[in-house]
């Protein structure tokens, strides 16, 4: 199965599938309170559309505030061991908070966003980046020299005009806010979330 079908609407992960990824992540928190490690994925024990590579996020939230969120934004492992690997890291090695605790785990809510690949974008200056921007869609990654920040599209709901969801890009990758250069560099990618939305 090729990557993108994976995030088309037409071939959407049966719920089946996201059931069961869900349950793999909220797996792997718990493996990873008791023994201190992602859990093992035995693929061969999965539909064939768990095992493609993909690039995947984990987020975790508690009370309706993030709790955890770890990803990686190029299609390196399975995805269902990226997702175990991504949980056990939202929960214990997100550098913004302490590790999920025992009483914790039952109140996590996960939501799992697949991504797909991303893909460069022209422009010839910020108001004409901003006027590419589809709000509520897309994710964007940005690259100055060695600083990179992202923000997954789920980030829309907090920051909906595309100028201010920029200017915290910036921020994000460790620049100004009004930082502007010829050199900037923007991807664009989509994603398909499963959990909550």
């Amino acid at each position: 199965m090729a990557l993108t079908s994976l995030h088309s609407a037409d071939n959407a992960l049966a719920q089946e599938h996201e059931r069961l990824l869900l349950g793999l992540a909220r797996a792997s928190i718990r493996h990873g309170l008791s023994k201190g490690n992602p859990l093992p994925v035995d693929l061969t024990t999965l539909p064939t559309e768990l095992t493609v590579k993909c690039a995947t996020f984990v987020t975790l939230e508690k009370r309706g505030e993030l709790r955890g969120c770890i990803g990686c934004l190029e299609a390196l492992r399975p995805l269902a061991v990226d997702i175990a690997t991504n949980a056990y890291a939202a929960a214990f090695r997100d550098s913004r908070f302490p590790p999920v605790s025992p009483n914790e785990i039952d109140e996590l809510e996960i939501r799992i966003s697949l991504l797909t690949p991303a893909e460069p974008i022209a422009f010839s200056s910020e108001a004409d980046l901003l006027s590419q921007l589809v709000p509520g869609e897309d994710g964007l990654i940005l690259e100055e020299g060695s600083q990179r920040g992202t923000f997954l599209p789920s980030v829309w709901e907090s920051l909906p005009e595309p100028g201010e969801f920029l200017r915290h890009l910036k921020r994000k990758a460790g620049l100004p806010a009004d930082y502007w250069s010829n050199s900037l560099k923007v991807y664009r990618y989509r994603s398909h979330t499963i959990g909550k939305r």
